[in-house]
C-alpha cells in the first residue's frame, strides 16, 4: 500500500510511532496522529457492517432501531443516534464506527495480542485526525472550527445532523470525521478510545485515506519482532488485564502470559 514503513527493531518503531508529535504552536509533544493496530497487514479497515456481508447498507438502520428498542435500560428515548452508536460498537453490534486509539501503545497492543498470528506482519494504522477535518463539509468544519476541537462529541454533530440520513445527505464531498465517546465504562477509559465514521457506510476506510496519502502513514510490525513487542508491552503494563477491566481480560491475560512460545512460533497451521 502508499506510505508503508516496515521497521527493522524496536528502537525504529518508537520513533515512528511518535513521528512529527511535536506541536510548535503549542511548545509541547501533541501528537495529531491517531492509531489502529491489527494483528495481519491484509487486513483492511473494513468496518463490522461491511463485514456482515450482503445487503449490509440497508440492515445499518434496522439493527440500530432494534438495538435501541431491546436495550432501554441501558439508552434513553432522548439519546442522541451518535450515542447510541458509540454504545452499540462498543457491545458489539455491527456499526460503520471503527475503533482507533490516540495511543501508540494500545494500537501496539492490538496488533501482537493475537498469538496465532504471530507467524504474520501486523501492522499500525496512523492517522492525522487534525489534517483530515480540512475534507470535512463547510457546516461541520464551522462547528470543529467554533468548538476549538479536534473532534466531534456527539452533541457537536447533532448541532448540523442528528441522523444518519442527514450524515449522508452532506453530498459536497466524501469524508471522514472523528467522534469521542461519552466515558461509558473503563474499557473506552483505558484505551484511549475513539471512532471513525464515513460519511457513507460503503465507504472503505483505507481507500478513501489512499486517495489522500497526505493524511496516514502504515507501519509493518514484522513477524519476527513480534515477540520482542509483545514482552515490552507486558513489561510496561500494557496488556488485556488493564484494557479490559474485569474476568475477562484478567483471564485473556494469563492466557496468553502461560501459552509457551514454542506452541506458536512458525505454526503455519494456525488459522
Amino acid at each position: 500500500m502508499k506510505n508503508d514503513i516496515r521497521i527493522s527493531n524496536w528502537s525504529e518503531l518508537q520513533e515512528l510511532l511518535f513521528r512529527d508529535s511535536y506541536d510548535e504552536r503549542l511548545g509541547r509533544f501533541r501528537s495529531a496522529h491517531i492509531f489502529r493496530g491489527l494483528s495481519d497487514t491484509n487486513y483492511t479497515l473494513k468496518t463490522s457492517l461491511m463485514r456482515m456481508g450482503g445487503t449490509y447498507r440497508d440492515l445499518e438502520r434496522h439493527l440500530l432501531r432494534n438495538f435501541r428498542k431491546y436495550a432501554h435500560r441501558s439508552t434513553s428515548s432522548g439519546d442522541s443516534v451518535w450515542s447510541l452508536l458509540a454504545l452499540a460498537q462498543h457491545h458489539g453490534l455491527p456499526t460503520r464506527l471503527l475503533d482507533w486509539t490516540y495511543s501508540p501503545y494500545v494500537a501496539l497492543h492490538f496488533a501482537t495480542a493475537n498469538l496465532t498470528k504471530f507467524n504474520i506482519d501486523g501492522a499500525i494504522w496512523c492517522v492525522n485526525y487534525v489534517k483530515s477535518n480540512d475534507y470535512l463539509p463547510a457546516s461541520l468544519k464551522t462547528i470543529i472550527r467554533e468548538e476549538g476541537s479536534n473532534v466531534f462529541t456527539p452533541h457537536m454533530l447533532d448541532l448540523e445532523c442528528d441522523s444518519l440520513k442527514q450524515l449522508e445527505a452532506m453530498v459536497e464531498r466524501r469524508f471522514v470525521l472523528f467522534l469521542e465517546p461519552p466515558s461509558m465504562d473503563e474499557r473506552i477509559v483505558n484505551q484511549h478510545a475513539l471512532f471513525s465514521l464515513m460519511s457513507n457506510s460503503c465507504l472503505l476506510m483505507s481507500q478513501w485515506l489512499n486517495d489522500h496519502p497526505e493524511l496516514y502513514y502504515r507501519i509493518i510490525i514484522p513477524a519476527e519482532l513480534k515477540w520482542e513487542i509483545r514482552d515490552k508491552l507486558d513489561q510496561a503494563n500494557i496488556t488485556e488485564r488493564v484494557l479490559f477491566p474485569g474476568l475477562d481480560g484478567l483471564s485473556s491475560w494469563l492466557k496468553r502470559q502461560y501459552s509457551p512460545k514454542e506452541m506458536h512460533e512458525g505454526d503455519e497451521s494456525n488459522p
